[in-house]
């Protein structure tokens, strides 16, 4: 299949592949993406012997930002419940992938992109970076967050970005163990990362210390996201206040909530 929306580099060797999310300056996360990106995993999965000295997966938006978030049309009630498990499978692809994955992110990380970078090993940011999950701004609530943040961060936390919808800084996800905060180039800090920690490494030994240190999350991950996913479409969605949120950020107007 051909790349529309999304870049794909090979690094040193090809022991390293970048995936660039597109098109800038949004990067927004479409159906089409998340078909893209799903099908370079699949191919860089395959066992093939190409593929036995892939040591690194790393993902960055093109341009200034890493991503704005998902497609907010896709989520209309009429195409949402074809969309959202298709990005829900994307997300499990990245979890159970056995290369490790790193997001390289500037700018904003929202929505969708957040929730991409949350399902890495790693993220490496950019001191200025903002991340956040503002779906209930629009009266919705993120489903892939929703099942990871609590295992990224203390459960607290994780609430109050989930509720809230505001942007946090890259020095407080910092803080809270989530990103690595690049001091100075974003770009710098990553590819000496991978000179010193990454390519010295067995590609194979790698593989086998990723499945060991995600076993966890992807656990969580399997066991909820399909409940997490029927409370979004079976009942959220069903709501007049969800279907109003998204119109209203379409039509760009405040919402009028009727809190039912």
């Amino acid at each position: 299949m051909a790349h529309e929306v999304i870049n794909v580099n090979y690094l040193h060797d090809g022991q390293v592949v970048e995936i660039v999310l597109g098109p800038g300056p949004g990067n927004i996360v479409t159906a089409r993406l998340i078909q893209e990106i799903s099908t370079e995993i699949g191919i860089l999965t395959d066992g093939s012997p190409d593929n036995r000295s892939r040591k690194l997966i790393v993902f960055t938006g093109e341009g200034e930002h890493f991503s704005y978030g998902a497609s907010v049309e896709e989520h209309k009630a009429e195409s949402v419940g074809e969309m959202l498990p298709q990005f829900h499978r994307l997300i499990g692809e990245i979890l159970e992938c056995d290369i490790p994955t790193l997001a390289k992110v500037s700018g904003l990380c929202l929505g969708g992109g957040f929730e991409l970078a949350l399902s890495c090993a790693m993220i490496f940011s950019a001191g200025d970076a903002k991340f956040g999950v503002p779906e209930i701004q629009l009266g919705v609530f993120p489903p892939v967050a929703s099942v990871l943040l609590p295992h990224k961060m203390a459960e607290s936390a994780a609430s109050q970005m989930i509720l809230t919808g505001a942007k946090v800084s890259a020095g407080e996800l910092q803080r809270l163990g989530v990103v690595h905060a690049a001091t100075g180039s974003i770009d710098d800090s990553v590819e000496q990362f991978i000179q010193k920690q990454i390519l010295p490494k067995s590609a194979s030994s790698l593989r086998f210390a990723c499945r060991a240190a995600r076993a966890g999350i992807r656990r969580q991950y399997r066991e909820n996201i399909a409940e997490v996913e029927r409370l979004y479409l079976d009942q959220l969605m069903a709501t007049a206040d969800a279907r109003e949120g998204i119109d209203a950020f379409l039509e760009k107007r405040s919402p009028k909530w009727t809190h039912k």
